[in-house]
């Protein structure tokens, strides 16, 4: 075995507390006011990913910010979303981004990327229950729309 000069970190799971409250989520109308909390003045400003950490029982046990783009887009990497799955020990999650434009349609690049996330998490037996697209005066489901 060859050793280096240079050391390595200890990676550790660090959980931040917030004034989140713990929630059931049993539909995208609860998905979405859940999610609401999230985003501030920015929600019409550019776009943010966002991920809700579930357990078996659909409460929440988290969530975190994958991403943040511009006004148009967000580049989403499917390894930092399994990489929380995985060190939240979440058995299902809920998609959330924003369009700051107002429009409620998915976009082809969303589509995509849910496909690829929901196959990646497929993997650790971790469902992706839904995708919610939220704007200033609505959102849009994934789900309610049969696309998940």
């Amino acid at each position: 075995m060859k050793i280096y000069k240079t050391t390595i970190p200890e990676i550790k799971l660090k959980k931040l507390k917030t004034n989140f409250n713990k929630a059931k989520v049993s539909s995208s109308i609860s998905a979405s006011k859940y999610a609401r909390q999230f985003y501030h003045d920015d929600l019409t400003i550019y776009e943010s990913f966002f991920m809700i950490l579930l357990n078996n029982a659909n409460n929440t046990i988290g969530y975190v910010k994958i991403s943040q783009g511009g006004i148009t887009g967000t580049l989403v990497d499917t390894r930092i979303i399994a990489k929380y799955v995985i060190d939240s020990l979440a058995t299902a999650v809920i998609l959330v981004h924003n369009h700051p434009s107002g429009t409620l349609k998915p976009s082809r690049a969303d589509k995509g990327i849910t496909d690829k996330i929901k196959r990646t998490l497929n993997i650790f037996d971790c469902k992706v229950l839904d995708h919610i697209i939220l704007t200033e005066t609505g959102y849009y489901s994934f789900a309610d729309n049969l696309i998940i």
